[in-house]
């Protein structure tokens, strides 16, 4: 009898050290993680640590507070210059949500901060209509720049370089610690991109849309890192009265509806692995069906959104090491839009392979949620329990 309670015990014992991490993590809210195919972070109680993108770190921490609160605890003195704003109280997180492509971290003072898993990691700190402080600890061995009032470049031990960037009203700054300090106000945005591959002028011509607000999305079609899935969908969204889902994604075109409430053009910039369009040289673009021109500058691209007659489109490609490519769609107007890239124009109609679901698409921010209700892992778990409960009745049946 003490045998067979013995065997018992064990099988409990090993059902309950299957359990994720992640899920018992989940009941505390703190010390969470997110692992993904690019980015991995933890969630201490009041900052973001260890953001790494494609194995190296390159921030240290990050935390966020409102201005009313930072400033009646006396983090922050009144009147004094943003560099000045070293240290900050930081404001209880919750890792709130996880997909494939992005996690959803918000904070108590209203904020709300995407981390994407796409090839720059990019990571987007939103406001949520009040104003925030925003301080960012990089390494010793890192070094921070100015490139104005609106963005600040990160450049670490071993040459990796990445861009703070602020959208609408705010400001970014190295402080006087050689850190990183930002004020986002109501209606602004922190962005950080991280550059793996190298930064050169085609970045800086993005991060430049990106700040004056003519880039209203970041939308990466990519490998999928859960089997039996060919190509992922992830959106950034830089505007918020602009919306972009990926309807189609199959080898060789891409559909995307971009919604917008403003009749203004604005510039969807995508990321297309080798996978989803393996070359570019004949690439066509449609918007709504017809065929948008090819630009040949970034200012015909402005030229476009700025009343211009027609969309048009650029092509960055990118290093081998990175297999894909960068297009960059000037849409003229608005409000609701189907994009469509084909390698030979044959998916114009977005009706070949259309994924209907949704599911592998994303909202304005990437942030959808799971709905299978077990989540990763539970698998193996279920199967345990059922196990245990099999064996106990067999013992029962015994005595």
């Amino acid at each position: 009898m003490k045998i067979q309670s013995a065997a018992l015990m064990a099988l409990l014992l090993i059902v309950s050290s299957t359990v994720p991490i992640g899920a018992a993590a989940a009941t505390t809210q703190q010390g969470e993680a997110y692992v993904g195919t690019h980015v991995e972070f933890e969630t201490a109680s009041d900052a973001i640590v260890d953001y790494t993108v494609n194995g190296e770190t390159m921030l240290q921490s990050v935390q966020v507070q409102s201005q009313s609160t930072a400033e009646s605890r006396g983090d922050v003195r009144a009147g004094v210059g943003l560099s000045a704003v070293t240290e900050l109280t930081g404001a209880a997180l919750s890792l709130d949500s996880q997909t494939e492509v992005s996690a959803t971290i918000t904070a108590e003072s209203g904020a709300t901060m995407h981390a994407h898993d796409n090839s720059k990691g990019i990571l987007v700190v939103r406001s949520g209509g009040e104003s925030q402080y925003v301080t960012v600890n990089v390494s010793s061995s890192s070094q921070a720049e100015n490139e104005g009032e609106k963005r600040v470049i990160v450049t670490t031990e071993d040459g990796t370089k990445g861009a703070f960037i602020v959208v609408g009203d705010g400001e970014v700054t190295v402080n006087e610690q050689g850190d990183v300090s930002a004020n986002v106000g109501s209606d602004g945005t922190l962005v950080f991109r991280s550059y793996p591959e190298g930064r050169d002028d085609n970045d800086q011509q993005e991060e430049q849309l990106i700040s004056e607000g003519k880039a209203a999305a970041e939308v990466y079609v990519m490998e999928s890192s859960e089997e039996g899935r060919e190509l992922a969908a992830d959106v950034v969204q830089y505007s918020e009265d602009t919306t972009v889902e990926v309807t189609q994604k199959t080898e060789g075109t891409v559909t995307m509806t971009a919604e917008r409430s403003q009749e203004q053009g604005k510039i969807i910039i995508t990321s297309v692995s080798e996978q989803a369009i393996s070359s570019v040289e004949n690439l066509q673009v449609t918007v709504d069906g017809e065929a948008a021109a090819e630009a040949s500058s970034y200012s015909e691209l402005e030229s476009a959104i700025n009343n211009g007659d027609s969309s048009k489109f650029l092509v960055r490609q990118q290093s081998s090491a990175q297999a894909s490519a960068d297009v960059l769609v000037a849409v003229n107007h608005f409000s609701t839009r189907e994009i469509t890239m084909s390698e030979d124009g044959s998916g114009s109609d977005g009706s070949d392979g259309t994924e209907a679901d949704g599911t592998d698409g994303s909202d304005g921010d990437g942030d959808q949620t799971t709905t299978d209700g077990q989540g990763p892992g539970f698998g193996p778990v279920v199967t345990l329990i059922a196990l245990v409960a099999v064996a106990a009745l067999a013992l029962a049946r015994r005595r």
